[in-house]
């Protein structure tokens, strides 16, 4: 089996570390559907934070290094809850399930609070991630290994069947057992990851998660048409390349994240609002304060490693903290502009 049936009853100890919160309780019964879109609309209009906790972490990127580059106590932890083992699992208003990224970022960041002395179980946990990660990977016929996602998904006008693949589950996956090798010297750790980096050569027709644009490739975090853009995803998989390569040294490895490198460079102007946040992929919105910190934050490690300037450039664009007062107005009414706007297209869409 892919998934474990999800446990029930025992809840894991390490829910006093709190950064994954208390189970989400919702409404019951019929109230349920209104009590999501009470708190989505609660998150957009009163949660709107500007100075969104989401950092770089400048020590990532050596060989010898632990560090990931992204740490956050908050990113996407308020979509998880934890099983009685101590897994994530992803859970929203429709899905209770694993979600291979989730797990690999819950390890990355107890680790890096153990790094930081915030969490002396924090190693354990991260090792407790991996040890999911590597019983869950999936060899296929054309000998990629990947970790697929196993619940039908939409994305936008995009529509995904389960069992689908993502950059953005292979990128952090990868990150995540190059630093467990790093701790173990486990040799299968590595090979796994190179086993995964095959589906960032194959098109999307193919399996894989590359498009090409413009003569540039890209790395699809929804592989599906039509394809919803969504950034992130594509700078999560690009780190894990990017790791992939300083452990190993590969050139193969390296050429695939120095082109990915090279054919984001032309396109980002297209997730670009006139020099000050960023759009959440074709959606026709502005992305929320802790996406558009996370594409500034990723695109500043890619900056660093590559020693890129044009990714330089818009990650000190989209830096929230360089907004004045009236870019901070704009951003904000844009924002519940554009989404509610794509809501209630999504709405009438759907009602036809």
């Amino acid at each position: 089996m892919l998934v474990r049936p999800l446990p029930t009853g025992r809840r894991s100890p390490m829910n006093r570390d709190r950064i994954i919160p208390v189970p989400i309780r919702p409404w019951p019964g019929v109230l349920t559907p209104l009590w999501w879109m009470v708190m989505a609309l609660r998150r957009e209009l009163f949660g709107f934070r500007f100075d969104y906790p989401v950092d770089a972490v400048p020590a990532a990127g050596p060989r010898e290094s632990l560090h990931y580059y992204v740490y956050s106590r908050r990113l996407f932890f308020d979509a998880m809850e934890q099983d009685g083992d101590g897994i994530p699992v992803h859970r929203s208003r429709t899905l209770r399930t694993y979600n291979p990224a989730y797990v690999a970022w819950y390890g990355l960041t107890s680790l890096e609070r153990w790094l930081r002395g915030e969490d002396s179980d924090g190693r354990r946990t991260f090792l407790q991630q991996v040890a999911w990660l590597e019983s869950h990977a999936v060899q296929r016929a054309d000998h990629s290994v990947v970790w697929p996602l196993t619940f039908d998904w939409r994305e936008g006008a995009c529509a995904l069947k389960a069992p689908w693949i993502s950059a953005m589950v292979q990128g952090l996956v990868i990150s995540s057992l190059v630093r467990a090798h790093r701790i173990t010297g486990e040799r299968r750790l590595v090979d796994l990851c190179r086993g995964a980096t095959r589906v960032f050569e194959q098109s999307i027709e193919d399996g894989g998660v590359r498009t090409v644009e413009a003569g540039g490739v890209m790395y699809e975090e929804y592989p599906g048409f039509p394809l919803p853009r969504v950034l992130d995803g594509n700078l999560f998989g690009l780190l894990g390349l990017y790791d992939l390569w300083a452990e190993t040294n590969e050139p193969r490895v390296f050429d695939l994240f120095t082109t990915g490198v090279a054919g984001l460079r032309p396109v980002l102007p297209a997730w670009d609002y006139k020099g000050k946040w960023s759009w959440y992929g074709s959606h026709g919105y502005l992305c929320p304060p802790h996406y558009n910190k996370l594409n500034s934050v990723l695109l500043e490690s890619l900056a660093r490693l590559s020693a890129d300037a044009t990714l330089e450039r818009y990650a000190d664009a989209w830096d929230p903290a360089r907004l004045t007062p009236l870019g901070r107005a704009e951003v904000f009414l844009v924002f519940m502009y554009t989404k509610n706007r794509s809501r209630l297209r999504r709405l009438l869409r759907n009602g036809r």
